[in-house]
C-alpha cells in the first residue's frame, strides 16, 4: 500500500462508517417500534413471544381510517392532476413575470407550516357545517399542501421536452389546440404526471399537522389515528398501527424510488434531456412522445 492511497482508504471507511451509523440511527427505532408491535409483552421482549394479535385489534379498530385515508389520497391526486398538468404547461411555456409570480405563489403552502395553513382554511371555510364536517375538507387541505409537487413535477418535463416544435408540427397539419394537448402534451408529460402522482400520494397519506386540524371524529385518518393510539392506548397498540401505516405507505416509496421519480422531478427532467440527446445523436430516429424508463 502506498503512501498515497493509505489516506484515501481511510477516508473512505471512516464515510462508510459513519454512513452506517447514521442508517442505523435511523433505522433501529423504526425496527424497534415494529418489533414492539409483535411482542406479546413489549416491556420483556422478544422473549414474551410474538403475535399478530395487536395487528388484529388495530385493524378492528382503525380499518375506517385506512379506507379513509386512502379515498382522501386518490381524491387529492384526481384534483391535483386535473389543475396542476394544465397549470405547469402553461407555466413552462409562458415566459412571462406574472408566470413566475404565480409559480411562486403555488410554493408558498409548502414554505407555511402545516397548522398555519389549516387555520387560515378553517378562518374561512370552518363556518360551513356539512362541507367542515365531511372528508373534502381535509381533501380541499391536502389539495393547497401537495398541489406544488404536481406543477414541479410536470413542469419540469414541459420545460425539457421539445414540445413548442411537436405542436408547431400538429398545428401545421390542423391539429386543434385539444387535440394537440391530448395527442402531444399528455403523451410527453406522463413522466412528470406519474412522479407527481406518487409524490401527491403519499404526502397525503401521511400528512399529520395540517390534517390534525382539520379532521373531526369522523373524518379521522391514518396519521391522526396513529397519534391518538400512542397517546391513550398500550405502546403495543401504537407500534401496531406503525406497522399497518409502514404497509400502505412503503410500497409508494418503493415505487417513487424505482420509478426514478422525486418530488420536484429534477431526475425526471434530466431523463428526459438523456433521451432526447440520445435520439438527436442517432440518426433516422425520431420521436412523438417520451417514454419512462
Amino acid at each position: 500500500m502506498s503512501a498515497r492511497t493509505a489516506p484515501r482508504r481511510f477516508l473512505t471507511a471512516l464515510q462508510f462508517a459513519l454512513t452506517l451509523a447514521l442508517v442505523a440511527f435511523l433505522v433501529v427505532p423504526v425496527v424497534m417500534s415494529v418489533l414492539a408491535g409483535l411482542t406479546v409483552n413489549y416491556f420483556r421482549g422478544v422473549a414474551s413471544g410474538l403475535t399478530l394479535r395487536w395487528l388484529t385489534e388495530v385493524w378492528s379498530m382503525y380499518q375506517g381510517s385506512v379506507w379513509l385515508s386512502l379515498e382522501i389520497a386518490l381524491a387529492t391526486v384526481c384534483i391535483t392532476a386535473v389543475i396542476g398538468v394544465p397549470a405547469a404547461y402553461v407555466l413552462a411555456r409562458s415566459r412571462s413575470r406574472a408566470a413566475r409570480v404565480v409559480e411562486e405563489l403555488l410554493v408558498l403552502p409548502v414554505a407555511l407550516p402545516g397548522l398555519a395553513s389549516a387555520l387560515a382554511l378553517l378562518s374561512v371555510y370552518g363556518g360551513f357545517g356539512a362541507f367542515r364536517s365531511s372528508m373534502w375538507f381535509i381533501v380541499v387541505g391536502h389539495v393547497v399542501f401537495t398541489l406544488p409537487f404536481m406543477v414541479r413535477s410536470v413542469a419540469a418535463v414541459c420545460a425539457s421536452s421539445d414540445l413548442g416544435t411537436l405542436e408547431e408540427g400538429a398545428a401545421s397539419l390542423g391539429a386543434t389546440f385539444t387535440q394537440r394537448f391530448f395527442t402531444i402534451v399528455l403523451p410527453n408529460v406522463r413522466p412528470g404526471i406519474v412522479a407527481g402522482a406518487l409524490a401527491v400520494l403519499t404526502l397525503s397519506i401521511g400528512e399529520f399537522n395540517l390534517t390534525w386540524m382539520l379532521h373531526t371524529p369522523d373524518t379521522k385518518t391514518l396519521p391522526v389515528g396513529l397519534a391518538d393510539a400512542y397517546a391513550s392506548m398500550r405502546l403495543e397498540i401504537g407500534s401496531a398501527y406503525t406497522i399497518l401505516f409502514l404497509l400502505m405507505t412503503l410500497p409508494f416509496l418503493v415505487a417513487m424510488q424505482w420509478l426514478g421519480v422525486d418530488p420536484a422531478g429534477a431526475r425526471i427532467a434530466r431523463r428526459v434531456k438523456t433521451r432526447k440527446a440520445a435520439q438527436n445523436e442517432t440518426p433516422g430516429v425520431t420521436s412523438t412522445s417520451v417514454e419512462p424508463a
